[in-house]
């Protein structure tokens, strides 16, 4: 379980890709290494991954097929930066919302416009996630929780205000127009949303 708090962006040192698998790893700053061990959950750019190798400051980790066929992750370049978590403890303080790090599908980046203290990204939510998007929900995008603002429902397309510290704790400011970006939808509107669904159908167009 994740809060969408992201820890800090650290860079990709080392990339091994195979037959549906790849295979990375990022450097770790020395204040994320406590009592991190093999098997543990992080979230990289918001994908749940299993930590498969420690080498010092070195961790590393492996994406199946189906991971790089729905995130980003395949893309991945030696040298850039991606968004670390460490998942939740009991008795931490979540200040974004639950997140499980499995990703829904990418978003695609409309517009990137800088203004005086803030960094607005437009993006494009594939129509089959629109109906759970709503204005001043939380939408979690490369692992970030984030709210939606200037939501248009006709157009799938919302803005996300960044102001300098999400600037400086994430990788968020570096993409551009028609870059993607992974994102995972909040469950409990999910949940309640299919639900309502499902009974109107079973009960008002049976």
């Amino acid at each position: 379980m994740y809060s969408g708090i992201i820890d800090g962006h650290y860079p990709v040192c080392e990339i091994n890709n195979q037959p549906g698998l790849l295979s990375f790893d990022v450097l770790f700053p020395e204040s994320l290494l406590g009592g991190l061990q093999l098997g543990a959950s992080v979230a990289i750019d918001g994908v749940c991954q299993t930590v498969s190798r420690i080498q010092g400051q070195q961790i590393g980790f492996d994406a199946m097929q189906e991971t790089l066929d729905k995130t980003t992750l395949g893309q991945l370049s030696l040298g850039e930066t991606v968004n670390v978590e460490r998942s939740l403890r009991h008795g931490d303080e979540n200040g974004g919302h639950e997140l499980s790090g499995h990703i829904d599908g990418q978003l695609t980046i409309i517009n990137v416009e800088h203004r005086p203290n803030n960094h607005i990204i437009t993006l494009e939510v594939p129509s089959t996630f629109r109906r759970y998007v709503f204005n001043k929900g939380f939408l979690a995008v490369h692992g970030a929780s984030l709210t939606v603002s200037d939501w248009d429902i006709a157009t799938g397309q919302f803005n996300i205000y960044l102001i300098p510290e999400t600037l400086r704790l994430t990788n968020l400011g570096q993409f551009k127009q028609g870059d993607s970006l992974n994102f995972e939808v909040e469950r409990r509107t999910q949940v309640i949303v299919d639900t309502v669904e499902r009974y109107l159908r079973e009960h008002l167009y049976a």
